[in-house]
């Protein structure tokens, strides 16, 4: 399929995971720039080649986005090659492992600034120039921490929350401009951020034999997310905004089994 013929798409993240795979699906399906952001500029560099071999243009942005100067300035950058942007994937995130009467204030703010200031910026420079050429679809990774908690990540867990209330609000405030905005929530993932958690050893051990905790037993692949990011982008979605679409192998759905013993 070519749902993004000539499509301008803005991924941040994108130097690797989710963001690296939906940027990819863009591409592959006929968008023609691609603004891949990333503080990690050796990412981007691997990126771009997979973006251009389908015949788009990948705009490399280096940019670390807990500087929030950094989000508007990304934008910017990507309206001075084409004012109409189409597509913007906030996708970059922070976290920290720590209790919660062990989390500092600094850990706090930085978690909070990366994941949910940068994205209020980001999307609100999005919509000002969707506005000015007949609409867009703006588009969150938020997780399923949002619905729940896990422990130790206080900060990540409240910071996903909020970037499901912030969609619906650009939902309904900008719904008059054709503008739509969405979240996807990831259950547990193969990504990067996951490896770095808790190890390559294990993570292969769960690829190899399984992710019992979920029911359909096993991970999420990048491309189970950037397939929903792609859908909710699409006119197949063009009705749909304001949602929180949980993508995680049932396991949000279950509530406990029966102890056996």
């Amino acid at each position: 399929m070519r749902r993004f013929e000539g499509k301008n798409v803005f991924v941040t993240g994108a130097g690797s995971g989710f963001g690296r795979r939906t940027a990819q699906r863009f591409a592959e399906e006929g968008a023609k720039h691609l603004y891949l952001v990333d503080y990690n500029q050796d990412r981007l560099e691997a990126t771009a080649p997979s973006i251009e071999e389908y015949g788009a243009v990948a705009h490399q942005i280096p940019y670390d986005l807990g500087d929030l100067d950094n989000c508007k300035q990304a934008i910017a950058r990507a309206l001075e090659v084409d004012p109409r942007l189409d597509v913007m994937v906030a996708n970059a995130a922070a976290w920290v492992d720590a209790r919660f009467i062990d989390l500092s204030t600094e850990d706090w703010r930085r978690i909070m600034t990366v994941n949910l200031d940068a994205y209020f910026v980001l999307a609100r420079e999005a919509a000002r120039a969707m506005k000015g050429t007949g609409g867009g679809a703006i588009l969150f990774t938020s997780s399923i921490v949002a619905l729940g908690h896990g422990r130790g990540f206080t900060a990540y867990c409240v910071s996903k929350a909020g970037l499901v209330s912030l969609a619906k609000a650009i939902a309904v405030e900008c719904a008059d401009y054709g503008i739509r905005a969405n979240c996807v929530s990831p259950g547990p993932a193969d990504t990067q951020q996951s490896v770095d958690l808790v190890g390559e050893e294990l993570m292969d051990k769960w690829r190899k034999e399984g992710f019992p905790v979920v029911p359909a037993n096993r991970l999420a692949d990048d491309i189970d997310i950037a397939e929903a990011f792609l859908f909710l982008a699409s006119d197949a979605a063009k009705y749909i905004s304001g949602v929180n679409l949980v993508v995680d192998g049932a396991l949000t759905a279950q509530t406990y089994d029966v102890p056996e013993s």
